[in-house]
């Protein structure tokens, strides 16, 4: 056993002298109170998390190859912090976790379970003000349930995915090294159906590109979901965002449209935003959105504003204070409902937080 012992660390020192690399341990928490208006006919007070930011953990790191060439990986946890339950439930790296080389002459391929391009290029490109201040509150849903988004809690919830709540299992990802302020992307996820190409699988392409202030970006992804049609059917999700940082602000700018390719259910969002850091402390934001939906979802529709305070205790810990407002309507009955919270009982929905968030 000692001989073995000794030929393992010798091993490690002589990985540890030819190959350099790292690992980095990170995650995000948020908890706060949330007063809203009308959750399912009543007003009602909370305490709930994962609002600003979603609470998780994760290990990520790199590893030297040579030639210019990195391994890198990233594996991510989701958790409820009241609960401490993961999530999705039974899920130990569920938000994601993949595996891939990276070169700054060839790009980056990456396999596993990861985001598609609606969430690498519309959300993390700052063209959403989910991003910056609106977190999961300014996200898409509204009186939309018959779009009927499988694997989805309400049919509707975040139904673009601009902020990532479907991952795609199984998928390979390519991007393109940055080309004078120009990068682009494709993705394939494997339904992994014998004899079907089609069955249960995602393709999504991306590009985007950056001059200076101004930078703007597109991105399109079909995910088959075995629940329609046998897995030949599924979400279409496409869209554009425009982001300009300048007169001391940030403006933002982002269209989405998602389509039930079996139901024909389709939904369009437009959003627009500012942003402003008053001095190295203080952040303020706000934006509107319009959500619009065809026949098959009873022509319903939905405006919402959203604002937003922030103030950084320190690097890592920010108190903000967020106040979004819903009104709904359509054909029929058209019931407010803010991403997020249960629906209101009426075409109106308000909901007030204050809440403490921090990064590690």
């Amino acid at each position: 056993m000692k001989k073995l012992a000794a030929a393992v660390s010798l091993a490690c020192v002589t990985l540890g002298a030819h190959a350099q690399g790292s690992a980095t341990l990170y995650g995000l928490l948020d908890e706060g109170f949330t007063f809203v208006t009308n959750e399912q006919g009543s007003h009602n007070y909370k305490l709930d998390n994962s609002i600003l930011y979603p609470s998780l953990f994760g290990i990520k790191g790199s590893e030297e190859l040579g030639g210019g060439t990195k391994a890198i990986f990233n594996l991510v946890s989701q958790f409820n912090l009241g609960t401490g339950a993961s999530m999705p439930a039974g899920s130990l790296f569920g938000r994601n976790a993949y595996l891939g080389l990276t070169n700054d002459r060839y790009g980056t391929v990456t396999a596993g379970n990861q985001y598609d391009f609606m969430t690498d290029t519309l959300f993390y490109g700052g063209y959403d003000a989910s991003y910056a201040y609106g977190g999961l509150y300014n996200l898409r849903q509204g009186p939309f349930a018959k779009l009927g988004v499988p694997e989805n809690p309400t049919g509707a919830f975040e139904f673009d995915n601009v902020g990532g709540a479907h991952r795609v299992q199984n998928s390979v990802k390519y991007m393109t090294p940055n080309l004078a302020g120009f990068s682009a992307g494709a993705m394939y996820g494997f339904g992994g159906v014998a004899g079907s190409f089609q069955a249960d699988r995602t393709v999504g392409f991306t590009a985007s590109y950056t001059a200076g202030a101004i930078s703007v970006g597109g991105a399109y992804v079909d995910a088959h979901y075995p629940e329609l049609a046998n897995g030949q059917e599924g979400i279409r999700n496409y869209g554009f965002g425009a982001r300009y940082d300048g007169l001391g602000n940030r403006y933002n700018l982002l269209f989405t449209d998602t389509k039930n390719t079996l139901t024909g259910g389709e939904v369009w969002v437009i959003q627009a935003g500012i942003m402003r850091w008053l001095n190295d402390a203080w952040l303020i934001g706000t934006n509107y959105q319009y959500m619009k939906g065809n026949a098959q979802v009873a022509h319903n529709k939905a405006s919402q504003v959203t604002a937003a305070v922030q103030y950084l205790l320190s690097k890592r810990t920010t108190v903000y204070l967020e106040g979004v407002f819903q009104q709904a309507g359509g054909d029929g009955q058209a019931n407010a409902w803010i991403n997020g919270l249960s629906p209101s009982s009426s075409n109106r929905q308000t909901a007030l937080r204050i809440g403490l968030a921090t990064r590690f």
